[in-house]
């Protein structure tokens, strides 16, 4: 995973794009480019090459008839079977094989001595084939165990999220560099707590199980901790703690963790990490830390504190964290992925389909194969539905229904104000259009 943000002084700039409401995305040629880098089989095909490859060599035979020239060649379907066919298609294919030059080898008139030749290497590589099959056969299926013990881990170590905690509707895709493997160094976890909805997502320095090994240290302490710290911070310094007692002096973790502690209320603690991406109305902004602060596990290096970053966050309003493993995914040209702007492409109001949108447009734009970790959580606050009014019976009119101030459509009971916006910290009372202010001052 590469880091190279994570020292850089002062701020990039603030850019804003609107936001273009899109249906349900459909992206054929990523797909198969999805289905490529997981393993499947582009070609059904395959496995009847060897039988397609035995047939044509006769038919060359039978219109040239130069039998001894020919009937060697014949070993080339059961070596052919090795790669695609079991055990028993590379049976059958010699066995083909060697009925064949038998045929053949009548009809052309070989002699004994060469047809005995011809069979005896049909016969080799038949055996020698079906071997090396069942060597294959048993490595695909250690490595189907592998996998699936891969698998099983990393649902352990990062549990898919419901589509509803708390008053949020979530999304989550993550994908790991090492498509055999299935897990990786990024980390993800949202949990409703006792202090609200609580939420971290990171990123290890390095790959392998190492990175492994630290993304389940700091997933654990983060668990334990936000039940137990009813003040964010305190949740990240215990985070903090744990990993300067476990980490080498080089190892490190940028991570954002953030809480929902009342309505319309969202704090962020940036340690180090991609700045997360905010939706409000038709804007799509990058929410830069307002304290830079070092990557967890570096604190005592750099001796600064993270600092508590508040959001108002209401109806409507969608959070996208994410790793850099998408930001730095690169095209053929070495152009990196533009979230932002795919961000703004692909939002609707499911966060499942928009998180699936962005994944497939990522897949395009790398060429089908991540080099890096990647992770994407979309949170999104749905807005507050009133109740139906109950239909009237036949016959009876229904009652009266005034006209709502807020959606400018009928209302079925008494409307209740929305709670006014919390302004940003630290930002005054301009909230996203004072990042802005700030960004270009700065």
């Amino acid at each position: 995973m590469s880091h190279a943000r994570q020292h850089r002084d002062g701020h990039r700039p603030v850019r804003r794009f609107r936001v273009r409401r899109a249906g349900r995305p459909s992206f054929p040629r990523t797909r198969a480019l999805a289905h490529r880098a997981a393993g499947t089989p582009v070609l059904p095909v395959l496995p009847f090459l060897p039988f397609l490859l035995v047939c044509f060599i006769t038919l060359i035979d039978l219109v040239g008839g130069t039998s001894l020239i020919w009937l060697p060649m014949l070993a080339a379907g059961p070596a052919l079977a090795a790669a695609t066919c079991g055990w028993r298609g590379i049976a059958g294919v010699g066995l083909l094989a060697t009925l064949l030059s038998v045929v053949l080898g009548v009809r052309d008139g070989v002699t004994g001595g060469n047809m005995v030749a011809v069979l005896a290497v049909l016969a080799s590589v038949t055996l020698a084939s079906s071997l090396a099959g069942a060597v294959r056969a048993r490595r695909e299926r250690v490595l189907a165990a592998v996998r699936s013990v891969a698998e099983t881990a990393q649902h352990a170590l990062l549990q898919p999220p419901p589509a509803t905690v708390g008053p949020f509707q979530v999304a989550v895709h993550y994908s790991a560099a090492a498509a055999e493997a299935r897990i990786g160094g990024d980390l993800y976890a949202l949990i409703p707590t006792p202090y609200g909805v609580r939420l971290i997502v990171g990123d290890v320095r390095g790959k392998g199980l190492s990175a492994v090994k630290t993304a389940v240290l700091v997933l654990g302490v983060f668990r334990e901790a936000a039940y137990d710290e009813p003040d964010l911070l305190a949740v990240v310094g215990r985070i903090e703690r744990s990993l300067a007692r476990n980490l080498g002096d080089d190892d490190f973790v940028t991570a954002v963790v953030a809480g929902h502690p009342e309505p319309g209320r969202l704090e962020l603690v940036n340690c180090g990490h991609a700045p997360p991406l905010l939706v409000r109305g038709s804007d799509v902004v990058a929410v830069e830390p307002a304290r830079p602060a070092p990557p967890l596990g570096l604190r005592a290096l750099a001796g600064e504190a993270p600092g508590l970053q508040v959001l108002s966050f209401g109806d409507g309003d969608q959070l996208l964290l994410y790793t850099d493993g998408v930001t730095e995914a690169r095209d053929a040209d070495r152009d990196f992925y533009p979230l932002a702007e795919g961000l703004a492409r692909h939002l609707c109001d499911d966060p499942t389909r928009t998180v699936t949108a962005l994944h497939e447009e990522l897949l395009t734009h790398v060429g089908g194969r991540l080099h890096d970790d990647a992770a994407l959580l979309l949170l999104r606050k749905p807005a507050v539905t009133e109740p139906a009014a109950p239909e009237p019976k036949a016959g009876e009119a229904g009652p009266a229904v005034p006209e709502s101030p807020v959606r400018g459509t009928a209302a079925t009971g008494p409307v209740v104000p929305a709670p006014a916006p919390a302004p940003v910290a630290g930002l005054g009372s301009g909230g996203l259009d004072g990042v802005g202010e700030r960004r270009r001052a700065a």
